[in-house]
């Protein structure tokens, strides 16, 4: 009993973490000069921009009613949000029983494949200092 009372219960905490954790970064700039979020270890190292870097400010964006400048920040925040959306409702359904969610071949064989030569190629592109990959940096 008590074991499924903490596997049903991990879910929902991790649910309102998330949000909470959203609501830290909708009413903090991580772009302000003097932001408590960390910066990019990648881009500090090497100076060049990984895949990631821009996720933070751009969820800032988005949470603040600013849906253009978040994807100026990062394009893959739709994917995030989605990808992170569907792994945590699938966790949500197991831990109460049901079924997983399982996506059809038709999308699971290009999120296999595509989604790392996407990301890949963002990385790669986004340092690419001419138009128009210049764009794409953060």
């Amino acid at each position: 009993m008590q074991n499924t009372l903490v596997r049903r219960a991990l879910p929902i905490a991790c649910g309102c973490a998330a949000a909470g954790l959203a609501a830290v970064v909708a009413l903090n700039d991580p772009a302000a000069a003097d932001s408590r979020f960390p910066r990019c270890v990648f881009h500090s190292t090497t100076g060049l921009w990984c895949p990631g870097c821009g996720l933070t400010r751009g969820f800032h964006q988005l949470f603040n009613g600013h849906p253009g400048s978040a994807l100026h920040y990062n394009l893959f925040i739709p994917l995030v949000i989605v990808g992170a959306a569907l792994g945590w409702w699938s966790w949500m359904r197991t831990s109460w029983d049901r079924p997983s969610l399982i996506l059809p071949a038709w999308i699971m064989r290009p999120l296999v494949w595509g989604l790392p030569i996407a990301v890949v190629a963002y990385g790669v592109l986004r340092n690419i200092p001419t138009a128009p990959f210049d764009a794409l940096a953060p």
